[in-house]
């Protein structure tokens, strides 16, 4: 997957300008209803209907986490992760990234009630943004901040999802969340089989993925959950299903899933935001929360647990690299614009203030 680096990272960021300039153009009524018009596979009784956006959002970028925690899950088992304290450090750092910008915005916003709901939104990084702009940077990054990043912005994410879950989704189904996990437990049998060909995975995998949409989670949970199941020979990788797996799906991901989604989320509307908007408690505490927040919070838990010998820095970093890497991961955009919609679903009246605050905290 990093191999692609440069390539794919200048496409991401071109698709993200792009769109930006399209949503704030003469063409952004086109491009906003055309991510809003309704796709349908299959027939109306046995079908998926959805939205451009979320077919995007909810069905590609399920691919997405599944090829990302492919690398992950190797990393854990053979690579820069498999040993036990590089493991620990990108779970404490997610810690602090999320705690740290969550009590800067509550700062700003603890006098006012419907405003303090926006507390989780600086709380996550956009994996695709942050890792584009690293791979911008080529080989002069060490392979393990890449992989300390990437790790750190599932576990931030996934940590966005359970926030998202417990604090901003509707009712849980429960009947879905069981046969949610009756797809996770049939996965896991097939592992423990030693089941090497992959479309028993898929076919299961896909269940896996609708009972999670229905289940009022996060469909894109489903893609990581898969891809924890897919089982990986360290002894002899040609015969590695994850492998195979994971030098096939990379290329698609890169040059076609991750633009696709920059250019699908990247575009909002600038109308009507001024500097001004720009220090009001909600983008005042979104802005500080992604810039001072973030970096503060990853880099002083992950340091913390370095000095106290709870993990290992990143093999040939640097604490200044390893700073700089920190400062990244405040880069929140289509996840934080996103929380943010959800938190503010029935106070539309806060949502240019949500993204203005992403736009500039991002940036």
């Amino acid at each position: 997957f990093f191999k692609l680096e440069s390539a794919s990272g200048l496409i991401l960021l071109f698709a993200a300008i792009l769109a930006l300039f399209i949503s704030n153009g003469n063409y952004s009524s086109e491009y906003f209803s055309i991510l809003q018009k309704y796709l349908t596979i299959g027939t109306k009784s046995f079908g998926l209907k959805l939205s451009l956006i979320h077919w995007i959002n909810d069905v590609l970028m399920a691919i997405f986490f599944f090829v990302v925690s492919l690398e992950i899950k190797r990393e854990f088992l053979q690579g820069e992760l498999s040993n036990p304290k590089q493991a620990l450090l990108p779970i404490i750092g997610a810690i602090g990234g999320m705690l740290v910008p969550a009590l800067f915005y509550i700062y700003f916003n603890l006098s006012d009630s419907i405003t303090l709901k926006g507390w989780a939104i600086p709380s996550a990084t956009d994996i695709a943004f942050s890792l584009g702009v690293l791979s911008l940077l080529g080989k002069r990054v060490p392979l393990s901040l890449k992989v300390f990043l990437t790790a750190l912005a599932i576990i931030d994410d996934l940590g966005a999802i359970i926030i998202i879950a417990f604090f901003y989704s509707g009712s849980v189904e429960i009947k879905y969340l069981l046969l949610m996990l009756l797809s996770v437990g049939t996965l896991i049998a097939l592992n423990k089989l030693k089941i090497k060909n992959f479309l028993p995975y898929l076919v299961v995998g896909l269940f896996l993925w609708d009972f999670t949409h229905q289940s009022g989670i996060h469909a894109t949970i489903s893609g990581v959950l898969l891809a924890l199941t897919i089982p990986h020979n360290t002894k002899n990788q040609k015969k590695s299903l994850l492998l195979k797996l994971e030098h096939s799906l990379s290329p698609y991901v890169a040059y076609g899933i991750m633009p696709l989604f920059a250019f699908a989320n990247a575009g909002v509307s600038l109308d009507g935001l001024s500097f001004s908007s720009l220090l009001t408690p909600v983008p005042l505490g979104i802005v500080t929360g992604l810039f001072f927040g973030k970096q503060i919070g990853v880099f002083l838990f992950s340091y913390l647990a370095v000095k106290f010998k709870y993990a290992d820095k990143p093999n040939k970093s640097s604490w200044g690299s390893f700073y700089a890497v920190s400062i990244l991961t405040g880069i929140g955009f289509t996840m934080s614009l996103f929380v943010g919609n959800l938190a503010f679903v029935n106070d539309i009246q806060y949502l240019d203030g949500v993204k203005i605050g992403v736009l500039v905290g991002s940036l």
